[in-house]
């Protein structure tokens, strides 16, 4: 790893982070999991990845939908033309479509409106997408982009008929400037070493949760690749995580069904963890059972 490396330090904290088992008066679990009025299997849902046709071979990106939609997970995708986010609907995707912060700002309203007319189950917002890396205006794909200000955030969420997520939150203070601006979602995220050196999200979720006291559902991703690391971001307070590039691996070693098997391997983990600790469902999450390492 490179120095600096955000995702290595994400590594290393999840594995330096100890459960403590509860075996007395536990009981099978239940991973049933409610967002937005919707059940989903399990918690862990897809990560918000972008142009899978492209980074990977052509068909990746409707291999990833069926085998989140045969997992029945929510199922999140980043930057895509309208007709890939209409495909993936009719393929019976719950969706989360996050959006890039378009210097083009009606961009980003035409976006949400064509998520409102397909049923989205929600939208998001990239606030970390803003800026390239010596600082200067982000330009993704031939796409010119800004960072937002509370003002016009605040102005999304009220146009939006779905709810809004703001994606790439790490600090007390972006939770507090978008929850201002009312969005109804965060995603803990520092989008794969956008920034070196990035505080890890589960490290910055304590400071998070103080801000928010549970009035939005807190996502977590980078580096989240099995259900104990799943355990571990839901019993400090997380509602939910995302996996990403591991289900691309899934998708190169088996198309057909290499992500549904990833994810439900997964919530067997993530059910595993929560049986030897005493959480029978997702509202007995405790993070008393999470233990630090020594400082």
């Amino acid at each position: 790893m490179a120095t600096g490396n955000s995702d290595s330090f994400s590594r290393d904290y999840l594995d330096s982070l100890l459960i403590e088992t509860r075996y007395m008066n536990s009981d099978t679990p239940s991973t049933e999991f409610t967002l937005y009025g919707e059940t989903f299997a399990s918690p862990i849902m897809s990560a918000a990845l972008s142009h899978m046709d492209h980074f990977m071979f052509p068909g990746a990106a409707d291999s990833l939908v069926r085998g989140v939609v045969a997992a029945n997970a929510v199922f999140w995708y980043g930057m895509a033309p309208d007709e890939d986010i209409e495909r993936f609907a009719a393929m019976g995707a719950r969706i989360i479509e996050i959006i890039k912060p378009y210097a083009d700002r009606e961009r980003i309203y035409k976006k949400i409106e064509h998520a409102e007319k397909l049923g989205l189950l929600a939208v998001g917002i990239d606030i970390d997408h803003g800026f390239a890396e010596d600082g200067s205006p982000c330009i993704c794909f031939g796409d010119p982009l800004r960072t937002l200000t509370t003002a016009e955030l605040a102005d999304i969420c009220k146009a939006s008929k779905l709810p809004v997520i703001a994606k790439g939150v790490l600090s007390a203070y972006d939770a507090e400037e978008t929850l201002k601006a009312g969005v109804q979602g965060m995603v803990l995220s520092h989008h794969h070493n956008r920034i070196e050196f990035a505080i890890p999200p589960l490290q910055a979720l304590p400071n998070i949760i103080k801000v928010v006291k549970g009035s939005v559902p807190l996502f977590v991703d980078c580096m989240i690749q099995t259900g104990m690391d799943a355990f571990k971001a839901l019993a400090l307070g997380a509602t939910a995580v995302g996996i990403g590039r591991p289900l691309m691996a899934a998708i190169k070693n088996d198309p057909e069904n290499g992500v549904r098997d990833y994810l439900l391997k997964a919530n067997q983990q993530l059910a595993k963890a929560m049986a030897y600790t005493g959480c029978t469902d997702l509202s007995k999450m405790d993070p008393s059972v999470i233990h630090f390492p020594a400082r």
